[in-house]
């Protein structure tokens, strides 16, 4: 088992390089099964446009899992024999949040990450997880938004402490933040 942490900004690049990852882990164990797990959701042509660019890059050795909300459920289905790339945490996170809007409070934001940051550590899959950084910009005005962005910080660090490399992704080269490539 191997597991990964890839994070990077929009348009980064972390999304191809944890492909990359991923096609190596399978190159060296040809009887896995690859899985993508996909937590966007198309809700505009523009968002529909970024789905369709991810799905053209990926073969038919692919099994794809449409998850937006209930990644830990569907992660904790996944064995030994699997490489699972998860794109993106962040979306994901976002998907939580926008659910319940302003009325969700901290403890089941964290909670939910908690679950699954759990189900991560108690896995025998090999895992790829995409995050976006978000925290290297100014505080966000609105409740919300800070929601977001502080538990996309606290996400990322949890994930990063039970995950074996982590890597940032800026203009499409990796920094090894833990582990090695």
């Amino acid at each position: 088992m191997s597991t990964y942490l890839i994070l990077g900004g929009a348009r980064s690049g972390k999304s191809r390089f944890a492909e990359s990852i991923v096609s190596r882990l399978y190159s060296e164990e040809p009887h896995t099964r690859l899985h993508y797990v996909a937590t966007a959701i198309a809700f505009d042509a523009e968002m529909k446009e970024r789905i369709t660019e991810h799905q053209k890059r990926r073969g038919s050795e692919w099994i794809e899992h449409e998850c937006p909300t209930e990644l830990a459920s569907k992660l904790q289905t996944f064995q030994r024999s699997d490489v699972v790339l998860v794109d993106c945490l962040t979306i994901w996170l976002n998907n939580i949040i926008y659910n319940d809007g302003n009325d969700i409070s901290q403890n089941e934001v964290q909670d939910k990450v908690q679950e699954l940051v759990r189900v991560l550590s108690d896995s025998e899959a090999s895992y790829v997880l995409v995050s976006n950084e978000v925290g290297l910009g100014v505080v966000p005005m609105g409740k919300i938004t800070r929601l977001f962005v502080d538990n996309a910080g606290w996400m990322n660090q949890a994930i990063a402490g039970v995950v074996d490399n982590v890597f940032l992704v800026s203009a499409g080269l990796p920094l090894v933040l833990k582990g090695a490539l």
